[in-house]
């Protein structure tokens, strides 16, 4: 038994060693064992490849301003790991987590001496998310954000009441595939029997895919640009403002504080699973869709950090992610000379990502981080092609003298992997 949090989360990050084992066996194992917690939930599942967690926020924020108490479950964290498991936006506490993980502890000894194998950090972590939100009181709904894939994702174990799937981009193609259409297969896994799906995925392959996976479980699909329109975008100066149209309902000029365009798609599948919860004996008004969606935040998600000097954070960790950041660095700050740092893991795309970065930034610093599967500043220098650019290995001491040198006309902007975002966030906001 554990007796203080650290020790409740170094054992918890010690299951990192395992690496991914996608696959249900386990967590079945564990819920069998647990009383089936998962069966006690009502929820929403999002999967995706960007955009799983802004949709969650948006989605969880509506709900909110209902009146409702909603658990979420989502990764990795920015600001605490606590905040993978919270209700209402807040983190459960740290007793909380050393008592969830004094649960499951002995149940990973017992699967350590089984042929399934000893439970990934992610399953762990999944595994308390489930017995914490059946055993805790007034939950009325909780929204999981799916890991890695969707099919064989530990969150996959639920009946929820809706499904959304945002997008779908080649990242982690060493596990779910090469093409679009493999992936799709992977994400569309979460699809359940006769329980709605809405996606705002645009590749035709991909989509074919998702449409052929909700036939088949006779899913009812809403899908962008066709049973919902996005219309009258407008990026203001913190925020965006659109409307969103299906045949039946339309939501004139909604305004979200989160910044892109792509966050307009986020959003409007978080309205509309909002309004299907209507159907499911949830409440859920107009006004609450507008005061949700205004107040919805969260971190590392083309983040201004601070004004003056101007300085952005933003978890773009693949192809996707880099094309929303430049759309965004292009539209708001084309008069600013573009300073980048970048941090990324090794197992990503990153000729693609950093010969995008190098067309936008004036200077490209890369830095080292620990994390084992981080590259290093070095490799990522010699992907460059630009003709600015350096290798950092200590990071913090750069980006304390980096920000104390940010020019009138230029913006410092942080980005890459979101395990450097939830080290560099917290630090630059300490020496800004």
């Amino acid at each position: 038994m554990f007796t203080t949090y650290q020790e409740a989360l170094d054992w918890i990050h010690g299951r990192l060693r395992l690496g991914i084992k996608p696959g249900l066996t386990r967590m079945e194992w564990m819920m069998d064992r647990l009383g089936s917690p998962e069966k006690k939930i009502k929820a929403v599942h999002v999967g995706g490849t960007n955009g799983k967690g802004s949709t969650v926020t948006f989605l969880r924020s509506i709900l909110q301003a209902g009146g409702y108490t909603v658990g979420t479950f989502t990764s990795p964290y920015i600001e605490q790991f606590n905040e993978r498991i919270s209700v209402n936006g807040i983190p459960i506490s740290d007793e909380e987590i050393l008592e969830l993980t004094n649960v499951i502890k002995p149940l990973s000894d017992e699967l350590e001496g089984t042929e399934l194998g000893g439970p990934t950090e992610f399953e762990v972590i999944t595994a308390m998310a489930f017995y914490y939100f059946a055993n805790t009181n007034n939950i009325d709904i909780v929204i999981f954000e799916v890991g890695l894939g969707g099919r064989f994702d530990s969150t996959n174990i639920i009946q929820p009441l809706a499904s959304i799937i945002t997008n779908i981009g080649l990242d982690h193609t060493n596990i779910l595939g090469d093409t679009y259409e493999e992936i799709a297969f992977e994400k569309a896994g979460i699809i359940k029997n006769n329980t709605p799906i809405f996606t705002a995925v645009k590749h035709p392959g991909a989509l074919k895919v998702i449409e052929e996976a909700a036939e088949k479980m006779s899913a009812p699909i809403f899908r962008l640009n066709q049973e919902f329109q996005i219309s009258g975008h407008e990026s203001i100066a913190k925020g965006e403002v659109f409307t969103v149209k299906t045949k039946t309902l339309s939501y004139e000029e909604l305004k979200i504080s989160m910044i892109g365009q792509h966050q307009t798609e986020n959003a409007s599948l978080a309205v509309l699973a909002a309004d299907f919860l209507n159907q499911a004996g949830f409440q859920v008004t107009e006004a609450s869709i507008r005061r949700g969606l205004n107040e919805a935040y969260w971190p590392g998600r083309f983040e201004i950090l601070s004004e003056n000097p101007l300085v952005v954070i933003d978890g773009a960790h693949n192809k996707e992610g880099i094309t929303a950041l430049i759309h965004e660095l292009s539209n708001r700050f084309k008069d600013r000379s573009i300073q980048i740092v970048f941090a990324a893991m090794r197992d990503k795309k990153l000729d693609e990502m950093i010969a995008m970065l190098d067309g936008i930034a004036e200077q490209i610093s890369f830095v080292s981080f620990d994390f084992p599967r981080a590259a290093k500043a070095e490799e990522l220098l010699k992907i460059s092609k630009s003709d600015n650019k350096l290798a950092v290995d200590d990071w913090k001491s750069y980006l304390i003298e980096k920000i104390k040198n940010v020019e009138l006309n230029e913006v410092l902007v942080v980005t890459g992997s979101l395990y450097f975002i939830s080290e560099a966030k917290p630090f630059i906001c300490n020496n800004i």
